[in-house]
């Protein structure tokens, strides 16, 4: 099989979600750094011919790019760095930037919020969604560009900061005390309950719209990288996992660009939250069991998303597994570079990308797994800045 339908892969997708899922242990910080992808489609083929309308990506794009203070947000080329992790070259797309929010998830729920209200009266709406940070402070600036009503559910273990920051945009705060998933299912039934629309970019049955409209506004960020390089063409792309939603947009739009020729592809997570791997590995969704917190807070997610399942599982080179002892390294990487190299100001679940650079460059097997040698090039994204400040300062100080 070289492709298949990403319809018909939702609808089994549905079928498998609405089962109990398989409960599944935490990985230690001791696993393995690099497991490769045994579901990966033969000849590297994209899991569907297509994207449906609703993950239009050009759609999305040009949506974005005509919204008020639309810039680019940096490339930077890391070459000094690239040398000391035996790298043959380096880039970091930071977007601490985009649209004064600090992170990528100003592309994903502002979007959905704008095609989700088409057709709605904002003022009679309530906008909702459960989120560690970004994602609803984005919203809430959705919300409150829009003239909507906005709900936050804060799950267990959000810094106050966080909080500060989602609350100063207007939004109501509904704390939940219980762990991400947990959190967001009681959200969902509030909801309902209550009709609100949710704004997620966590999928939960294969034809979730929102988590759709979501991904299809991350690929911008894809699309602006690949034009910033220019001629130059990266072997390897490492990107942050999470309920998996940035990296199958990501995927997406390097095999819009590539095809099957596109760069390795490998996705970060946490040794407690790698759902995305575990998923890949069973062959089905699974739920993570135990404690997922973690420094990457933005990674802490227990099961994958509906919408991410056939990119992800499908489409992924390779997984990474990184301990929690080189995010704090990683993200004084970016802060004090060597060599004249930018200063990237990277949180937590930013630095995984460079912190899993550091830890490939102290362990040859893994290096080897993933093709990585003195000549490849390789792109991350810095998809956070200092979100929450004090935090930030205090691993930057080391």
């Amino acid at each position: 099989m070289t492709a298949i339908d990403l319809r018909q892969a939702w609808l089994e997708t549905r079928r498998m979600m609405s089962a109990p899922l398989p409960l599944v242990a935490p990985l230690s910080d001791d696993a393995p750094l690099a497991w490769r992808n045994t579901r990966l489609l033969r000849g590297r083929a994209a899991p569907s011919p297509a994207w449906p309308d609703a993950l239009s990506m050009a759609d999305a794009q040009a949506a974005i790019r005509a919204w008020d203070g639309y810039t680019p947000t940096p490339l930077h080329a890391l070459p000094a760095t690239a040398a000391r992790l035996g790298l043959g070259a380096l880039w970091c797309k930071d977007e601490g930037t985009r649209f004064g929010l600090g992170s990528f998830k100003a592309l994903g729920a502002p979007y959905a919020a704008q095609r989700l209200l088409d057709g709605r009266d904002p003022a009679a709406t309530t906008l909702a969604s459960c989120t560690d940070g970004n994602h609803g402070r984005a919203l809430a600036w959705a919300a409150r560009r829009m003239g909507a009503r906005c709900v936050i559910g804060i799950p267990r273990g959000v810094s106050e900061n966080r909080i500060a920051a989602i609350a100063d945009l207007g939004a109501e705060i509904m704390r939940i005390d219980l762990p991400y998933d947990d959190a967001f299912a009681a959200l969902r039934a509030t909801a309902t309950t209550q009709g609100w629309v949710v704004v997620s970019d966590f999928g939960v049955t294969g034809d979730d719209v929102a988590a759709q409209h979501c991904m299809a506004g991350y690929t911008l960020m894809m699309q602006e990288a690949l034009a910033q390089l220019g001629e130059a063409r990266p072997t390897h792309v490492f990107v942050q996992g999470g309920c998996g939603g940035f990296a199958a947009a990501m995927l997406a739009a390097l095999h819009d660009r590539y095809g099957s020729a596109r760069p390795f592809f490998t996705v970060i997570e946490p040794a407690r939250a790698a759902c995305l791997l575990e998923a890949a590995r069973a062959g089905m969704p699974v739920r993570i069991t135990g404690d997922l917190e973690t420094l990457m807070g933005g990674l802490s997610c227990g099961v994958i998303s509906s919408a991410a399942w056939p990119w992800v599982v499908r489409g992924a080179d390779a997984f990474l597994v990184l301990p929690e002892r080189f995010v704090g390294p990683g993200l004084r990487l970016h802060a004090r570079p060597p060599g004249g190299d930018a200063r990237v100001v990277a949180g937590e679940t930013a630095a995984a990308g460079m912190g899993a650079l550091l830890a490939l460059a102290g362990d040859a097997a893994a290096r080897e797994a993933l093709g990585l040698d003195a000549a490849s090039r390789v792109l991350i994204f810095a998809c956070e800045g200092a979100t929450d400040p004090g935090s930030w300062q205090a691993l930057a100080a080391g």
